[in-house]
């Protein structure tokens, strides 16, 4: 009688299973560190709750829409394990995330790309700028960081894609959290600039593309606003924000793509 033979694919599935055990076992023994999203053992983020999030990016139109703002993407709802992401790599320094925050950017960036028929175009990717205070207390630029990171993963897809930061607070802001959408909007107003020396290497990297602005969360919209005037007063052309979450916003009727949705009613 013979033996059936071996299926090759299930054995690679075994293998990788078992390292993937023994990756965890080894980060809980040596860093006791637990994933962020089910607080199992092991790597920041296990392999169960990274499949969780390998969902397609989507419009992430927030009620209500700041007059004018360009088709927000994203890549995830910001609740659950990608909040915990946003969290932990934005408050405690949790370097480790900031992988799969890229690719959830990243993803949101190619969403609206593609949605935009720009594939193969030149497109430059600029991050919310953070304040200079803020970056020196968490010792690190989450949102740059995962611009930048995202980038890269875009170019190794083909895409023509620059990180480049371009936006400078022109001056202080309150804290946005607890603020509703039309205090965050009064809040911000005339709050960024476009530096010229960031203009200038623009000029030398790219002789055109358009802008697609990028941050860590989407909720009222208005930072992204603030930044997509900012760009605009200076002749940019932008066509997009991407973010790696987004706070899940009431809306009426279906949401086509580039057409914002209507206010809900209280």
């Amino acid at each position: 009688m013979s033996l059936p033979a071996p299926d090759h694919r299930d054995l690679a599935t075994a293998w990788r299973a078992a390292a993937d055990l023994l990756v965890d076992a080894g980060s809980d023994l040596l860093l006791g560190s637990r994933c962020v999203g089910c607080r199992r053992p092991g790597r920041l983020l296990c392999p169960g709750c990274a499949a969780a999030l390998d969902e397609p990016p989507r419009l992430a139109w927030p009620t209500p829409v700041p007059a004018g703002l360009v088709p927000p993407w994203t890549g995830a709802a910001y609740e659950g394990t990608a909040q915990a992401l946003v969290l932990g790599h934005k408050e405690r320094a949790m370097h480790g995330l900031r992988g799969p925050l890229s690719t959830l950017l990243a993803r949101a960036v190619a969403g609206a790309v593609d949605d935009l028929g720009l594939t193969g175009s030149p497109v430059v990717l600029v991050p919310v700028p953070s304040r200079p205070a803020t970056v020196r207390a968490r010792g690190h630029d989450p949102t740059w960081t995962i611009t930048r990171r995202a980038g890269v993963l875009l170019r190794e897809a083909s895409y023509d894609v620059l990180a480049l930061r371009m936006l400078r607070l022109r001056r202080r802001v309150a804290d946005q959290s607890g603020l509703d959408a039309a205090a965050r909007a009064a809040n911000l107003a005339g709050s960024l600039r476009c530096s010229d020396r960031s203009l200038r290497r623009l000029a030398r990297c790219r002789d055109r593309a358009v802008v697609i602005v990028c941050d860590d969360v989407l909720t009222t919209g208005s930072t992204a606003r603030e930044a997509q005037r900012a760009l605009t007063e200076v002749g940019l052309g932008v066509v997009a924000v991407a973010t790696a979450a987004a706070t899940r916003r009431r809306t009426v009727g279906p949401i086509r793509p580039g057409v914002p949705p209507s206010p809900a009613m209280a």
